[in-house]
């Protein structure tokens, strides 16, 4: 049967998360008879429980008349509406319920299929759509665009160029490696950032608008983490507070980070009213909508009072448990005054050890002695090779617990 399917999905590799998971599962049961139950760092997905009046609201919205027909998948109403109140209360921008905003099915499907609607799919290389994606960057990009039959070029982000690189430098490059600017279809733009936690600058932001403007090419600006900071840190920005952002960006949000909803499934996107509607029209021929109780819920807690409160106590509970986990790598060895820890995110992003030759090499080691789950920095672009993401979202007791073993396992930074 294999034949039978497209070159760009036989070309797919499994999600590097799933991929780890299914190797923790192998090694569960001899890694926990001697004591190293496995503690998964690896997933970016909070363990808290989301909002208890979120969950109310989703029970109290199933009781409602007509909540368990079909709905739409550009949003109900009452959750655009309230889409849009959070835009204007959060970033002081307005966007019209109509023609500028859509709801997903999480923003990795919207922005998967923002890709699909971007991309013309040809088999040649040398001739497909190019996407231009963050390297490190979120591991699923690479792959949303190959299997939407394009080509990815990475932009990266370094300690050098503060994870802001210079986009003209990278357009540049990409002329050098015989590949034209011309075949390069949008920019993806990540911050808060997957997996480094960095911050942008409204200044960069503002570049990144005026680069998309010159070549013609749509902005997506991939805001999961944008609630995701630290108190002293600098507010998270949309690219809409940037002037004429809408005639070329895109912005994609979630409530599973901020609210701890990953399984809920519910983001929306916003800007551009022809990207949004062409995206909206994809997604009326492959889905019909989010459960419209689940959108109910949703568009409460987006503007209460609970729902602000409940994002500044995780943020305070991630940056407590980065603490521990810095004070304690500071312990092992690592340099951690010289790597600056992001004010953002749930994400700490370190250096290997010089023992080790590869990323993988190190994360494997670490769970098959210590049973800590990490990932391997080369996960996200080959720009992470070197390095590795934990993801502080184990309870305060499972991060001591964490550095404890690593001590106890010989596991040193020199």
């Amino acid at each position: 049967m294999k034949e039978l399917f497209n070159d760009y999905v036989q070309s797919l590799e499994t999600y590097i998360m799933f991929q780890i998971k299914q190797e923790t599962q192998r090694l569960a049961p001899e890694l926990t008879a001697k004591g190293r139950k496995p503690i998964s760092l690896s997933m970016g997905a909070p363990v808290e429980p989301p909002p208890q009046l979120v969950n109310d609201k989703l029970v109290e919205a199933m009781q409602g008349e007509g909540m368990h027909t079909y709905t739409t998948p550009k949003g109900e109403d009452y959750f655009l509406e309230a889409v849009a109140q959070r835009m204007k209360k959060r970033f002081g921008v307005d966007m019209d319920t109509k023609t500028e905003i859509c709801s997903l099915i999480g923003s990795k499907e919207g922005i998967a299929n923002m890709i699909r609607a971007l991309v013309n799919p040809v088999k040649e290389m040398k001739n497909r759509d190019i996407i231009l994606i963050p390297d490190p960057g979120y591991a699923s990009y690479k792959e949303m665009v190959k299997v939407s039959g394009g080509m990815s070029y990475p932009v990266p982000l370094t300690v050098e160029n503060n994870y802001m690189p210079d986009l003209e430098e990278v357009a540049k490059n990409l002329e050098k490696d015989g590949l034209s600017m011309k075949k390069v279809k949008a920019l993806i733009i990540n911050y808060p950032n997957n997996p480094l936690g960095a911050i942008c600058t409204k200044e960069y932001l503002q570049k990144s608008v005026e680069f998309c403007r010159k070549h013609k090419i749509l902005l997506i600006s991939d805001a999961a983490y944008v609630d995701l900071t630290f108190e002293g840190a600098p507010k998270a920005r949309s690219v809409f507070e940037i002037e004429g952002a809408k005639d070329i960006a895109v912005e994609f949000f979630s409530f599973s980070k901020p609210y701890s909803m990953t399984g809920w499934r519910i983001g929306w996107v916003c800007g551009n009213k022809e990207a949004v509607g062409f995206l909206s029209k994809l997604k009326s021929t492959i889905d019909t909508g989010i459960y419209k109780p689940i959108q109910k819920a949703a568009a409460f807690i987006l503007n209460s009072k609970e729902g602000d409160e409940y994002i500044v106590e995780s943020n305070k509970r991630f940056e407590r448990k980065q603490k521990i986990v810095v004070e304690g790598f500071k312990e092992l060895g690592w340099p951690m005054d010289k790597i600056n820890p992001p004010k953002a995110t749930f994400y700490l992003w370190l250096p290997i050890p010089s023992k080790y030759k590869t990323s993988k090499e190190f994360t494997d080691d670490v769970l098959k002695t210590s049973g800590i789950v990490l990932v391997p920095g080369n996960g996200f672009g080959e720009n992470g090779e070197g390095w590795f993401r934990m993801s502080i979202v184990a309870s305060e007791d499972q991060m001591k617990e964490v550095i404890r073993r690593l001590k106890e396992d010989g596991f040193r930074f020199e």
